[in-house]
């Protein structure tokens, strides 16, 4: 089959090049075997390598780690992103409208190999709202093109990192003026209620940019059958993760008390967040890597449930401490291409799961 390319719906990396000062050019030696150059799983080069078309960068601005001034930082994690998408003008951009979007990966992989990679930016969690949903302008007017309404809870919906509350009715404004002013709704992290909550109100398709399938793996981050077929009947897509405790049952039951331990030591205030986060790192990093060809047996999954046009790819990279085996960052997506193939699926549909769904969806929703 030809080159493929890769649209990715979810990664973290802004926080570690705005936080930690993270090299994107990928310079400097490997800091782990499941971390790339320069300590990043996604740099400039390795989204070149990797032939992706599209990345998410999204901005996560949690309360509990930024009280106070949640708002602030996340103008500041997006003006990031739009600085990174100037000083590496000639090969990215920030895309504010689906046709730019979608032509990024448009065209055929040939013509697609000589544009430049289109960045969305994103807020992960609407807490940077402060619960007022005329802020979203504000963020719009800045970039914003995606927003995940939950991380953990916050004034508009529950979350799976929260009480699991449901979408509250400053949530049915948000839901409501994202579809008026374009943005995409992403439903990862939602609770199961709030899940719920979002379809009743959404009129226009709805992704869950980094989750899974939780007949799969039991996680509450990933999403039941229904919940993928619903998403499918929307015109939605499902951003199949690289997130080893959303890809298996094994390590998700292993790191289920170092996450538990994470989030009680954060509630108490025994360690910040930054603290209970190297704690829980260093404990994963004991854990088995799941084996590359979960990633393949999660998407033949959700394409039998919602069919091959509901099926894409968020790789969750850099918000996660590990990695499955033989994967240390976006540059080698192209071995998951070449895992669908070998699994079956063919070459017309692999390119539908590493980029066309999701620049189908973009194009639908976004403006212009």
């Amino acid at each position: 089959m030809p080159d493929v390319r890769f649209f990715d719906a979810h990664c973290d990396t802004i926080g570690k090049i705005w936080e930690d000062k993270a090299d994107f050019t990928g310079g400097g030696e490997a800091t782990s075997a499941t971390t790339g150059h320069g300590g990043l799983h996604v740099t400039l080069p390795g989204l070149k390598t990797g032939g992706v078309c599209a990345q998410v960068f999204a901005s996560w601005v949690w309360s509990q780690k930024y009280k106070g001034n949640e708002l602030e930082t996340g103008l500041d994690k997006v003006y990031a992103v739009r600085r990174l998408c100037e000083e590496y003008s000639d090969d990215m951009f920030l895309a504010r409208t689906g046709a730019e979007v979608a032509g990024a990966c448009g065209g055929g992989s040939a013509a697609a190999g000589k544009s430049k990679i289109a960045v969305v930016a994103s807020l992960e969690g609407a807490d940077p709202l402060l619960g007022d949903v005329d802020n979203l302008a504000l963020f719009y007017r800045e970039g914003v093109r995606l927003l995940t309404l939950a991380w953990a809870d916050n004034p508009f919906i529950g979350s799976v990192f929260g009480e699991g509350g449901p979408l509250t009715r400053e949530g049915v404004s948000l839901v409501e003026a994202c579809e008026d002013q374009r943005v995409l709704v992403d439903v990862s992290h939602a609770s199961d209620q709030a899940f719920w909550g979002i379809c009743r109100v959404a009129t226009r398709p709805l992704i869950a940019s980094h989750s899974n399938c939780r007949s799969l793996c039991p996680s509450p981050r990933n999403l039941t059958d229904d919940m993928i077929r619903i998403i499918a009947e929307r015109g939605g897509v499902v951003g199949i993760t690289l997130a080893p405790g959303f890809l298996s049952r094994y390590f998700f039951e292993s790191d289920r008390d170092i996450s538990e331990k994470f989030f009680r030591s954060v509630a108490a205030g025994t360690a910040t967040v930054e603290e209970a986060g190297k704690r829980s790192a260093a404990a994963t990093a004991h854990i088995p890597r799941p084996p590359l060809d979960l990633v393949v047996n999660h998407v033949l999954h959700a394409i039998n449930v919602g069919g091959e046009d509901a099926v894409g790819l968020g790789g969750d990279l850099d918000g996660v401490d590990v990695l499955p085996d033989g994967l240390t960052g976006v540059a080698d997506y192209p071995r998951i291409a070449e895992l669908l193939v070998k699994a079956g699926l063919p070459s017309a549909r692999t390119e539908k799961v590493c980029h066309g769904n999701f620049a189908r969806v973009f194009r639908e929703v976004l403006a212009g």
